[in-house]
């Protein structure tokens, strides 16, 4: 596996710990349906939460969460939106972003709660 794939996964496993640590339960990883994808669907609170996950080993060009764009909000809402009809999903759903900066055993996370909101088509 690449090394940046690898710590992606590590960066992605951290994510999950910290979710389950602070009382998300997990319903998904990495959830695939066709070309769309999902990092992590979880839930709290009676809401859905989506978490694109962005991993860096530093910020010395620009912050992880920065990697999230237009084009990719626009991804994850198409996959939410596949999501939320195979599952039969009715609940209220969330967008986050998790940031980890660092490299395995020693990363920042930074969750950032509502990270967008689907944008209008």
């Amino acid at each position: 596996m690449a090394e940046h794939n690898e710590l992606g996964e590590a960066g992605e496993n951290a994510a999950v710990s910290y979710l389950e640590d602070n009382g998300y339960v997990i319903r998904h990883r990495n959830w695939h349906r066709g070309h769309l994808e999902l990092d992590i669907v979880a839930a709290k609170d009676n809401e859905l939460v989506i978490v694109e996950v962005k991993t860096r080993q530093n910020t010395n060009y620009s912050l992880p969460q920065d990697a999230v764009n237009m084009q990719k909000v626009k991804k994850i809402v198409q996959a939410t939106d596949a999501y939320i009809k195979i599952f039969r999903i009715d609940a209220p759903v969330r967008f986050d972003i998790i940031s980890v900066v660092g490299q395995e055993g020693n990363f920042k996370i930074d969750h950032i709660e509502e990270a967008f909101y689907p944008p209008m088509f």
